[in-house]
């Protein structure tokens, strides 16, 4: 008999924990697991993850809730966790963790949650369910970090006990990399395009990168910065890029379906985050043969390693990047080499594959002892 396992999001777009939860689902081999996927139904929420998965219909599920704080979903999906008989309940993010655990509480099934990363937070509202979400890691019968730095903030900021933490590395969805990239999309011409892919928030420091590329346009009048995604920076980023006259040669592209298929346009790809667990955005990048560029941080460092995979410089130092980038134009030989290293790094250690193989092994185990717990 499956293991039924229900992923659960409270989702406000289709970014990085929406895309891992499909990538899971699709690289699932094992019959013993049966996925499904819940996401809240609320103002503001999207429902891309669910019209995006390869699950049937009658896997995906929509919980409704009358408020952004509408406490009786705890209710609501504790109903849905018996009615499906799911065995356990994995969530994502702040909201989900709270209402997952406690909703797994009141129906007497297994939870995992898995962190994908912190918040540089200002908002008084996301520093409550910051703290909320912290209080709530201690109720889970597993939490799964997916890299070093998280393992460590989820341990030694949180006070979780070691004992319920494991770490499974990020992955990738590769099939859906290639598949991509099989097909191209081109971009104006350009002498050089650097380019990022992801939300435009605050922890992405997309500041930096603007900055970094006012010094190189300085020197490269031709050269091209292309940001493709959406997020709350946006008008500040726009007014920025003109107030450095940038206007004419930074792109906002928005969100784009064909964002992967635009990946091989650029001549590098930059990331200036503050803050990363292990980013999607790189992997993807590096899994298509682009040269990766990057600040110096936990999580950043377990993909690009100096010099080998790719190119990172001091956090927060804009001239070292805007040099690399001078130094990369002047030798495509560099950029082929430390992309196609960056694309091996990834095929061999961050599939996600090898993640759904891993999740499929803590599933089992925690099904094998809930039963034993039942007996």
């Amino acid at each position: 008999m499956s293991i039924r396992v229900l992923q659960f999001i409270c989702p406000t777009g289709y970014y990085g924990a929406e895309r891992w939860i499909n990538a899971l689902v699709s690289a699932n081999t094992d019959d013993d697991i049966e996925y499904h996927i819940a996401i809240t139904d609320e103002p503001e929420s999207s429902d891309e993850v669910l019209t995006r998965s390869i699950l049937p219909e009658g896997q995906k599920h929509r919980l409704r809730m009358s408020s952004k704080f509408d406490l009786l979903a705890v209710f609501r999906l504790a109903r849905l966790l018996k009615e499906r008989q799911i065995d356990i309940i994995h969530t994502h993010g702040y909201k989900s963790d709270i209402l997952g655990v406690v909703a797994a509480r009141l129906a007497g099934v297994r939870s995992v949650c898995t962190p994908h990363g912190f918040e540089n937070a200002e908002d008084t509202r996301l520093k409550a369910y910051m703290w909320l979400g912290g209080k709530a890691f201690h109720w889970f019968d597993q939490v799964c970090p997916l890299s070093e730095d998280i393992e460590n903030t989820v341990v030694h900021d949180y006070g979780v006990d070691s004992r319920s933490v494991r770490l499974i590395n990020n992955g990738v969805d590769l099939a859906e990399v290639e598949s991509a990239i099989a097909d191209p999309k081109t971009l104006d011409a350009s002498d050089f395009t650097i380019g990022y892919i992801g939300q435009l928030i605050s922890r992405k420091n997309l500041a930096a990168t603007l900055e970094a590329f006012a010094l190189f346009h300085g020197e490269h009048p031709n050269a091209r910065l292309v940001l493709i995604g959406d997020g709350e920076e946006k008008p500040r980023l726009m007014k920025q890029a003109s107030e450095l006259g940038l206007s004419d040669a930074v792109e906002f592209l928005g969100f784009r379906d064909d964002r992967l298929q635009l990946l091989p346009a650029f001549d590098v790809f930059v990331l200036t985050s503050s803050l990363e667990g292990i980013p999607r955005c790189l992997m993807e990048a590096m899994a298509a043969n682009v040269c990766v560029t990057a600040f110096d941080i936990p999580g950043v460092d377990v993909l690009v390693k100096p010099d080998e995979t790719g190119v990172l410089v001091p956090f927060g130092d804009t001239g070292s990047l805007a040099k690399a980038w001078a130094n990369l134009m002047q030798s495509p030989d560099t950029r082929a080499r430390l992309a196609e290293a960056g694309r091996s790094w990834v095929y061999s250690r961050f599939s996600a594959a090898a993640m759904a193989e891993e999740y499929a092994a803590l599933f089992k185990n925690l099904s094998a002892k809930q039963m034993v717990s039942n007996a």
